[in-house]
Order: C-alpha cells, then structure tokens, then sequence
C-alpha cells in the first residue's frame, strides 16, 4: 500500500504541473499580446512627440514667410511716404505703417515661442527615445522568450501526459477512481500529508488510533473531516 500511496502522490504532482503548464499555455498569447501592445502605445507616445516637432517647424516656416512679407510689405509702404502729395494720405500712411509694425512684431513673438517650444519637445523627445531603446530592448527580449515558450509548450504537455500515463498504470484502479473523484470535489487536491497528527488539506487533527494506524500503510486511508487521501509525513526522518 505505501508503494501505492507514493504513486499517487507523484500522480498529483504530475497533475499540478499539468495544471500549470496548460494555464501558462493559455496565458502566453495574452502576455505577449499585452507586450507588444505597451510596446506599440511607447511607439505611438515617442511618433506624437516627433509630430509635434514636425508640426512647430512647419508654423516656424510659415510664420517666417509671413514675416518675411510683412517686412517687404513695410518697406514698401514707408517709400510710399514720400510719394504722398497731402497731409491726409500721409497720416493714413502711417496709420497703415503701425498696423504692420504690430503685426510684424506679434509675428517675431510667435516665432521666438515657437523656437522655445521646439527646445523643449526636443528634449523630451531625446528623453522618451532613450527611454523607449531600452524599453524595446527589454521588451524585445521578452517577446522572443515567449514565443520560444509558445513554440516548445505543446511537447512539454505531450511529456508531461506520457509520464502522468505511465504512472497511472501502476495505481489500482479503485484507487485511482477515488483520486478523480476527490480531486474534483477538492480543488486537484486528492492526496495530503498528515504531520503530527494533523492534515495537511483541511488543518484538522485526525484521531489519535487512525494516526498510529496511517504509519503502517495497510491499506488506503481517508481524512475524516475532509474525505482527501492521506498518508504519513515522515518529517523527522527525512519524509515517508
């Protein structure tokens, strides 16, 4: 009977490693669709700041050629001054001249607040690029160890399987009916140790008579408060 005890033991803990392995086969697509979805957003944040520098220069340019043209418009407007035969035409004149003056300067102000903003998204920029190198580096790295994961998952079930089948051939088969059955009913835990006299599935002291009895291994014994398979954990001497 002990020998059968162990079996089921390394039964469950085949079944756990089972257990994980078809989680972690689930959960992969998942985890590296999250990756590379940061990855794509950390993207996206470094492509909008590069836009935006785009985007001053080009207001730089246009508002550079609209002072241009206001330069050119006030040059030709002051050598119009001397053209001006009555006193009227030339205080309109210069009324016209102040109007370009103001515009003109509200242009170079824009302009110096553009090349300031420039500065600054540039440097932000270089910071995020940074900052995203060794973000994709990382997440790189990562990625590829996934998919490595995903590739080799299926023949370490296929394994894991092999070896649960192997091991379930030398288990009785009402022994092995019992552990299915509590395995389902208790969360794919079948088989607990019981260590001074207490189970290591629900924390409950067994009798005392049933104790003594689970260390001879004459036959196979059940928790009586919460129906697992237990067996003797022989702590003291380095296990059962």
């Amino acid at each position: 009977m002990k020998r059968q005890v162990e079996l089921l033991v390394e039964l469950q803990q085949i079944d756990s490693e089972k257990k994980r392995i078809e989680t972690r086969k689930h959960d992969l697509p998942v985890e590296l669709e999250r990756l590379n979805t940061k990855l794509r957003d950390f993207e996206e944040t470094v492509e909008t700041e590069r836009k935006k520098i785009e985007d001053l220069y080009e207001r730089h340019q246009l508002k550079e050629s609209d002072l241009k043209k206001g330069n050119e418009t006030l040059k030709k407007t002051k050598s119009r001054l001397f053209e001006v035969k009555t006193n009227k035409e030339y205080q309109a004149l210069l009324k016209e001249i102040e109007v370009i003056n103001r515009r003109n300067d509200e242009l170079e102000s824009e302009i110096i607040n553009i090349l300031e903003a420039i500065d600054t998204v540039k440097e932000q920029l270089e910071q995020e690029e940074k900052e995203y190198a060794v973000f994709r580096s990382e997440c790189q790295s990562d990625i590829k160890k996934i998919e490595e994961e995903i590739n080799s998952i299926d023949s370490v079930l296929i394994t894991i399987q092999k070896k649960y089948g192997d091991v379930k051939e030398f288990i009785h088969a009402d022994h092995l009916r019992r552990y299915d059955i509590i395995k389902q009913k208790r969360n794919n835990r079948a088989v607990v140790p019981v260590w001074k006299g207490i189970c290591g599935g629900c924390h409950m002291n067994i009798p005392p008579q049933m104790y003594n009895e689970l260390q001879k291994y004459e036959e196979l014994m059940l928790c009586p408060h919460c129906n697992r398979i237990i067996y003797w954990d022989n702590r003291d001497n380095g296990g059962s």
